[in-house]
């Protein structure tokens, strides 16, 4: 753009007859620009060496004399203004505005050699005043560009950082759900193999039926990673659940009521999540024999509950489980309650209706 408005003004001034411009030289010396700008940009799209770096700013200076020399407007001092700012991304603030500095006094230098007490004359003042007004701009372009760079790059790892979270969270609730039910299923296998083997029989299906489902729930992961999730209905998926998990050893109960069809998908997501962990956990920790689930969603929130008749345990020994839990019922804006004694444990999650963007 900076050439584009110099070639403008140069082009301009020739035409019209303002000040001796020599177009040959003008236009040669502002394509030679062009020409060593994309030549940089395609040999180092990173980050310049410094001795190219020292190399092409010295290039630079020389062609920026080349065509002030050769331009009748006057205009084209403002391409010493690239000076700094190329100087600053490639070398530092300390040697940006020690270029700057010296940009300015070449100018000064200039006007001293073809302007006879320039410093009693407006025009080169105020030439000089406009350049070092757009100097202190382009210092502070280039602090500011600087800045938004490292904040893109802060942003961009805390959002990497949210996504593992949101893979481990997906990789325990899901994966390690399934995995208890196979590994539970096939030790009940292997004890009955013997004296029953129709129970083992059956418990090898169901371990090869969670299988297939924690291969289903990878396939929904991908899907969703890929922005091409389908529609999702959690009392269709706590029911799939629930008959999963329900055997001779945990006795599993469903309740849901209310009208799901308005609450954000990711909220439903996080109801379905907490509920598989909580009877994972009755089943893996607690050594629970019944559990039981409710769900009521209404006008202004989605509660659910989770009741066991385990053993129970203290607050301190919440393991990663809940807090992929509370970490992913926080990104809703629900909560999570958890009352844990010898009686048994109960996990409430309560989530506000939002509607899905």
């Amino acid at each position: 753009m900076l050439y584009g408005t110099v070639l403008i003004a140069g082009g301009y001034a020739s035409l019209v007859g303002l000040g001796d411009t020599r177009p040959a030289l003008f236009v040669g010396g502002l394509t030679a620009l062009v020409g060593l700008d994309l030549a940089e940009q395609r040999r180092y799209p990173i980050r310049t060496p410094p001795r190219v770096a020292i190399a092409l700013l010295g290039a630079r200076l020389a062609l920026f004399l080349l065509v002030a020399a050769a331009d009748g407007s006057g205009l084209s001092r403002v391409l010493f203004l690239l000076l700094p700012f190329t100087a600053y991304f490639a070398f530092g603030r300390a040697v940006g505005v020690a270029v700057g500095l010296g940009s300015v006094a070449l100018i000064v230098v200039g006007f001293q050699l073809t302007i006879p007490q320039w410093y009693r004359e407006t025009e080169p003042v105020s030439d000089l005043l406009m350049f070092g007004v757009g100097l202190a701009l382009t210092i502070a372009m280039a602090e500011s560009h600087i800045q938004l760079r490292a904040y893109a790059a802060r942003v961009a790892e805390l959002s990497a950082a949210a996504e593992r979270n949101r893979l481990a969270r997906d990789i325990h609730d899901g994966l390690g759900h399934h995995l208890t039910a196979i590994s539970v299923l096939l030790e009940k296998a292997a004890t009955f193999r013997d004296r029953d083997p129709a129970v083992a029989e059956r418990a090898l299906s169901d371990a090869q039926r969670s299988a297939r489902r924690a291969l289903d729930d990878v396939r929904r992961s991908v899907r969703a990673l890929r922005v091409e999730a389908t529609p999702f209905r959690l009392s269709s998926a706590l029911d799939d659940l629930v008959q999963e998990v329900d055997d001779d050893r945990l006795s599993v109960t469903l309740d849901c009521a209310g009208n799901e069809s308005g609450y954000d998908p990711m909220a439903l997501i996080a109801l379905y999540r907490a509920a598989q962990e909580s009877i994972t956990n009755a089943r893996r920790h607690a050594d629970a024999t019944r559990v039981s689930v409710t769900v009521h969603c209404d006008e202004s929130r989605a509660r659910l509950v989770v009741a066991d008749n385990g053993c129970g345990f203290p607050p301190e020994r919440e393991g990663y489980g809940l807090l992929g839990m509370r970490e992913r019922v926080h990104l809703v804006e629900g909560s999570v309650e958890v009352d844990s004694g010898e009686a048994g444990t109960k996990v409430t999650v309560t989530i506000p209706r939002r509607t899905a963007a």
